[in-house]
């Protein structure tokens, strides 16, 4: 029988402190736990797994700023566990943000009524909603281009989903008195950058998107305060957009009446127009090359099985994943074990709303040893379907490449 430390070796340090069980009865070494094959060179055998306070132990990309992403095992739930929830930030000062003192000002030069909001009175003097989203980084899979582009070098599990509990943005925007030049709604956040000329990170995005009931100011995630590392007190939630819009600790909403001028909206997180099948635009930001990244593309992941697994010849098994979109809804999930000549359609799961994960699963008969591929591909009730080909673009953003895992069955 391994020894415990044999186990801890063979799935890179990751096992659950209750009861010493492993995370996934599935890991087959550290490199089914820590990351695919495709990321780059020496990034997985410089990954370890961490544990920030209040979290379990995370796959670690970068520490400063934090940078930790959630392995896969973990989405065989449709809602992600919010101590397994990935995190991620672009500045290194983080603090800790009390409930008591916490107020969001909301104010700008197209408000009517400036007002401070405290956490007590977010919960009292609006209407209390949930929704239940994807919560995805814009480089989700990052690590995964080929060619390799620069950036933090994520897999699959820079992602999460949870119910997001709190207040509808416009109806905060609303009580201000949003004037009818408003033309974008920025955010602020309490952390901040270690050195004088780092840009802070600030968003914006178009007043109709803020306007949207599904846009929050959430205090919530999973029934429970959202953690520290994911924004507590309270964050900006835009279901169906990627998490850059996502804003964290939020301290500040301004209603403007021109486009935003700051890095991290004229700069970064850009993607060249028309390349991808996106139905949302930022349009007071788009220039003739460029646009900021939107919308989530359609997707899919496999979640209990990993490549070189081996399956017991002659036995069924289920294949199990997720699938997720901007928010228009999954129709179906195809998968495929011949290489993409045939295709058939699995069943899915409980359907929580058009911007959750969508669970699924495909039954597969184990035949003769050998080797097997398994493929699966989602579609979304707008016709977009997961790409086979890489669409390349400067960032490594929206890698929806159909996934392959190969098996092999002794």
């Amino acid at each position: 029988m391994p020894s415990r430390r044999d186990l801890l070796k063979a799935t890179g340090g990751l096992v659950l402190a209750t009861g010493g069980s492993w995370l996934a009865s599935h890991a087959h070494g550290a490199d089914a736990v820590l990351g695919p094959a495709e990321l780059p060179e020496g990034m997985l055998s410089s990954s370890i797994l961490e544990a920030l306070p209040g979290k379990v132990p995370l796959i670690k990309k970068t520490w400063r700023p934090p940078n930790y992403e959630t392995p896969v095992s973990y989405f065989n739930e449709t809602f992600t566990p919010n101590d397994a929830f990935f995190v991620r930030y672009h500045l290194s000062n983080i603090p800790e943000v009390a409930a008591s003192s916490w107020q969001v000002k909301v104010g700008g030069e197209a408000i009517a009524t400036p007002l401070e909001i405290n956490l007590e009175s977010l919960k009292r003097d609006y209407e209390q909603v949930e929704v239940a989203a994807v919560c995805q980084c814009s480089g989700n899979r990052r690590g995964m281009f080929v060619p390799h582009v620069p950036g933090v070098e994520w897999g699959p599990g820079a992602i999460g989903n949870a119910r997001w509990k709190g207040v509808r943005l416009k109806d905060v925007l609303t009580k201000a008195g949003i004037r009818k030049d408003a033309l974008e709604i920025s955010f602020d956040g309490a952390d901040s950058g270690i050195f004088p000329n780092t840009p802070d990170f600030q968003k914006s995005i178009p007043v109709w998107k803020a306007m949207d009931e599904n846009t929050l100011i959430a205090y919530s995630m999973n029934g429970a305060p959202l953690p520290h590392w994911n924004g507590f007190p309270a964050r900006i939630v835009v279901p169906g957009w990627t998490a850059t819009y996502w804003m964290k600790h939020v301290t500040s909403i301004n209603a403007i009446s021109k486009p935003f001028d700051n890095f991290w909206v004229k700069s970064a997180y850009r993607i060249p127009r028309g390349k991808f099948p996106l139905i949302d635009r930022f349009i007071s930001q788009e220039t003739d090359v460029n646009t900021p990244i939107t919308e989530m593309v359609v997707n899919s992941l496999m979640t209990n099985i990993t490549p070189g697994q081996t399956i017991p010849a002659g036995r069924r098994f289920d294949v199990k994943g997720i699938a997720w979109d901007g928010g228009y809804g999954i129709a179906a999930v195809e998968v495929s074990i011949d290489g993409g000549q045939s295709w058939r359609n699995a069943t899915l799961g409980q359907d929580y709303g058009r911007f959750s994960f969508r669970s699924w699963s495909y039954p597969i008969n184990a035949g003769e040893r050998g080797a097997l591929t398994v493929m699966a591909k989602a579609s979304n009730r707008a016709g977009a379907t997961q790409t086979f080909e890489l669409i390349a673009n400067p960032a490594g953003y929206h890698h929806n490449v159909v996934q392959r895992v190969a098996l092999a069955i002794g």
